[in-house]
């Protein structure tokens, strides 16, 4: 799986929000963040992120992180990730609830 086409879905789908301007993203430091430029409530903004973020994990077995950074004017930042879940991938022997041989 390949994050670049899931983000390249989402910034895209982003920008053709109306009331967004201009969404891309940076990393620092390894980290991504969403700058947008919009004259939308920031309410209003964080719903466009979970859609369009949801939209573009669609399918996949992903997850998404997104926490609010800054607020300059009408630029919004937001720290935003996508990451497979960490799971079980064998049995340890323990006896645990979420043990991979019971799933079906």
């Amino acid at each position: 799986m390949d994050l670049n086409v899931i983000w390249d879905f989402f910034i895209e789908h982003l920008n053709g929000e109306d009331g967004v301007e201009e969404a891309h993203v940076k990393w620092s430091a390894g980290i991504p963040f969403i700058y947008i430029r919009s004259k939308k409530a920031k309410g209003d903004i964080e719903y466009c992120i979970r859609k369009w973020s949801s939209k573009a994990m669609r399918g996949k077995r992903l997850h998404s992180d997104t926490i609010f950074f800054r607020e300059e004017g009408s630029l919004y930042v937001y720290r935003h990730r996508f990451y497979v879940p960490q799971e079980k991938m064998f049995c340890c022997g323990n006896l645990c609830v979420d043990c991979v041989r019971l799933k079906q």
